[in-house]
């Protein structure tokens, strides 16, 4: 299974990468980035990025007692059909399109002749892009508790159950950054090659390789329907907008900023009206 997930991805990105032509934009970016505000950018996803892993990692165990409320009955009506799901092959399955997803983008950029002009630049606002996912995700896994599916699950262990791993739930991280990944790909390469027939294909398998991370996760009993569809948008969101916020007239009006405070924490983003 695994082998054949990883061959079927790596034929897909072969043959969506090597069927465009164009070279209207060779040479040249319709991105600005600058220093100052793309490196704060950066540098401070990654601090939050890392903040909210220890927040994850400082999560409390579920308190057996409140074990016995997780019932199916309790759970939002969209979620009940993954109520109590478990599969391990499922969950290692799901690493598969997850963790090849992170070189797509780079593939792309390196074997597409348009981007490659600009490879450095891309790659820049890459990491930006998945700096804004992981603090996106991290934050909201470490100070959101909701249990996982398979926390419904009675046949599993109690000590699996109530876990502090099991209590994160909200939202779907593997989906959130396989979507900002496969979508910041297709942005790129639809920006860079805008005449390009690819064009359609690369958008499609932008977007299937995230839901098959969705599903498997799903399966797998580690987040619930809304926690992977959040996760998507979210993902998609952030592959789409960093690099379209980038957009040389688009960038003299937008302005992320910062934030930290004793109860949040985070990254403001503000357009000037003009």
């Amino acid at each position: 299974m695994k082998k054949c997930l990883l061959i079927i991805i790596t034929f897909s990105l072969a043959q969506i990468t090597f069927a465009q032509k164009d070279t209207s934009h060779v040479g040249v970016s319709i991105y600005k980035t600058t220093l100052v505000k793309d490196g704060a950018i950066i540098t401070s996803g990654i601090a939050l990025t890392a903040l909210g892993v220890k927040l994850i990692n400082d999560k409390k165990e579920l308190n057996p007692a409140a074990l016995i409320t997780k019932t199916r009955d309790n759970v939002f009506f969209l979620d009940r059909s993954s109520v109590g799901n478990y599969s391990q092959k499922a969950d290692d399955d799901s690493y598969i399109p997850f963790q090849a997803s992170f070189a797509m983008p780079v593939l792309m950029a390196f074997i597409n002749k348009n981007e490659r002009k600009k490879f450095g630049q891309i790659m820049v606002l890459y990491t930006e892009t998945m700096a804004i996912t992981g603090t996106l995700f991290t934050m909201s896994a470490g100070n959101i508790n909701r249990s996982r599916p398979y926390v419904y699950n009675t046949s599993l262990s109690t000590e699996m159950r109530i876990d502090k791993n099991a209590q994160r739930a909200f939202f779907a991280g593997h989906t959130a950054a396989t979507a900002a990944a496969t979508f910041y790909m297709a942005k790129v390469f639809s920006d860079f090659n805008p005449n390009s027939k690819a064009r359609p294909y690369v958008w499609a398998f932008a977007a299937s390789v995230p839901a098959l991370v969705g599903y498997l996760r799903y399966k797998a009993g580690m987040h619930f329907l809304t926690d992977n569809l959040l996760g998507y948008v979210i993902g998609a969101g952030a592959g789409i907008l960093v690099p379209q916020l980038h957009k040389t007239k688009m960038l003299r009006n937008v302005s992320f900023v910062p934030y930290g405070g004793v109860s949040n924490k985070g990254l403001s983003l503000i357009y000037h009206l003009r």
